[in-house]
Order: structure tokens, then C-alpha cells, then sequence
């Protein structure tokens, strides 16, 4: 299964919308460079895919990539569906593995206060960083078992 990188997002500080830098690099067992979650246990680095975020786009919220605090963006891929455990490669070099699909919201995002409901904490995918590297915007994201 393949898809592919849409967006590569940072933030300063955590609780805020994260921004698109187009590339960044993915540091072993911390997350990505300059990123406020960097380093947090086995959520390193976050995934959400575009498919997830237009069900809220459908609702008539205006929402783009980062806007779920998410570092990367895909598509193509089903990611809730992966088990935890699963690797994926991206782009080519980068190793990454599955530790947490969804997470508990302690407090209701602007997100959900607008919709009454969030896709992150179902859809998002947390993961941790084997093999270190630069990722970027349109990078080819695979899944390996």
C-alpha cells in the first residue's frame, strides 16, 4: 500500500495549528527538527490523512493541513486501519513505526467546538522515527509489514 506526502508541519509551541515548512528532517527517535512535540515517548511524529480531513471540510469548516496539529499529511493511505507495530517508509530511506492509533483529546479543539466532532483522536496515527532523514512534500509513503 502507497501514497504520498502532502504536507510537512511544524509548530513553536504545542496546543497550536501547525504550519507547512515543505521539508523538514525526521530525527531518530525524536520527531521532526524544530517541532514543539519532538521528543514526546513513542508519539513522535503525528499522521493524518487528507481523506480525514475533508470529512470535516464536508461539514463546512474551512480546514487545511496542520490544522490538526498533525506533522504529516497523506493520502492514499488508510492509516486508523494500520495495527500498531506496522513500519512504513518514506521517502525511500525514512523508517518509521506505528505506537498509537487515535488519542484521548483532554480538552475539545476549536475543531470540535465548531462540528461537535474532531477526526484526530480516531484517525490521527502517532509513530516513532527508526531511521532519521529529510522528508518533503510529495515523498512516496509505503507501508511494510
Amino acid at each position: 500500500m502507497k501514497g504520498k506526502i502532502l504536507s510537512v508541519n511544524i509548530s513553536k509551541e504545542k496546543g497550536e495549528k501547525k504550519h507547512n515548512v515543505s521539508k523538514c528532517v525526521l530525527l531518530k527517535g525524536l520527531g521532526l527538527e524544530n517541532d514543539a512535540h519532538a521528543g514526546f515517548m513513542h508519539r513522535q511524529v503525528s499522521l493524518l490523512a487528507r481523506e480525514s480531513i475533508e470529512k470535516i471540510k464536508n461539514m463546512g469548516i474551512d480546514v487545511d493541513c496542520g490544522d490538526f496539529a498533525e506533522n504529516l499529511t497523506t493520502e492514499g493511505i488508510v492509516l486508523p486501519s494500520l495495527p500498531v507495530g506496522t513500519e512504513l517508509r518514506i521517502g525511500g530511506r525514512i523508517i518509521v513505526r506505528v505506537t498509537q492509533i487515535g488519542k484521548e483529546c483532554h480538552s475539545r479543539c476549536a475543531i470540535f467546538q465548531q462540528v461537535g466532532d474532531c477526526v484526530m483522536p480516531k484517525e490521527g496515527i502517532f509513530a516513532e522515527v527508526l531511521t532519521e532523514g529529510e522528508v518533503k512534500i510529495g515523498d512516496e509513503i509505503e507501508v511494510l509489514l
